[in-house]
């Protein structure tokens, strides 16, 4: 029987704030203490400290004035940076999955799509930050090039986030989903169409991210 090893505690500290920035649970531009980051998710603050100095290495947060953090911001130039390194090497992962088509693959991207769809129509921002990603990245896995999914993983701490904003400003049902193309394109054994799926998504998704940033935010109540 296989052991499973047990995950070092900075790595687990590491993975809960990294999945929070992921998930939505901080917004961009949001300041938070590190003494309050590691209240949030129960943790010392030495491992905090050093989960946060790989995270602000990584792009995922930065430092500012009085001992807070915060994810960045993106600005418009950094989205179409963003857009360019993800098109260059998302569709080309999903490629390579759609290639290998590991059995189990299409019935997991089924079951999160579906988890994904779940809340879309129940505006749960949380769920889909979630299920989008590991969607995401249960396609990329499968191509087993692991240079290439570190690096997007890497890209997806600085765009990620952002789709909180998108979240937060409009109908979370008009939210780009190509999930479905990509699935059908691995069933038909079309890997050039399950890059081209992902490829419009990650379009769409900038896009969106793009004009979110650049609208203010609606003015809350009458």
């Amino acid at each position: 029987m296989a052991e499973h090893r047990k995950i070092p505690e900075h790595e687990a500290i590491y993975r809960r704030i990294r999945d929070a920035i992921l998930f939505g649970a901080l917004a961009p531009g949001q300041g938070v203490t590190i003494q309050g980051l590691a209240r949030m998710i129960g943790a010392g603050m030495t491992p905090v400290r050093e989960a946060i100095r790989r995270l602000t290495s990584e792009g995922a947060l930065q430092t500012m004035d009085n001992r807070r953090i915060a994810i960045p911001r993106l600005t418009p130039g950094q989205c179409e940076e963003l857009r360019l390194a993800r098109i260059a090497l998302e569709p080309k992962l999903a490629e390579m999955a759609a290639e290998k088509a590991p059995a189990g693959l299409v019935d997991d991207l089924v079951a999160l799509d579906g988890a994904l769809n779940d809340a879309l129509s129940g505006g749960a921002v949380e769920g889909y930050l979630c299920h989008n990603y590991r969607f995401h990245f249960r396609l990329y896995d499968a191509a087993q090039a692991h240079i290439l999914t570190a690096i997007a993983q890497t890209l997806w701490l600085r765009a990620g986030p952002s789709l909180r904003v998108v979240c937060d400003r409009l109908d979370t049902m008009a939210l780009p989903d190509m999930h479905l193309r990509a699935i059908r394109a691995i069933r038909n054994g079309d890997a050039r169409a399950a890059g081209q799926a992902i490829a419009d998504d990650i379009h769409q998704g900038m896009d969106q991210i793009r004009g979110a940033l650049e609208t203010p935010a609606p003015p809350k109540g009458d």
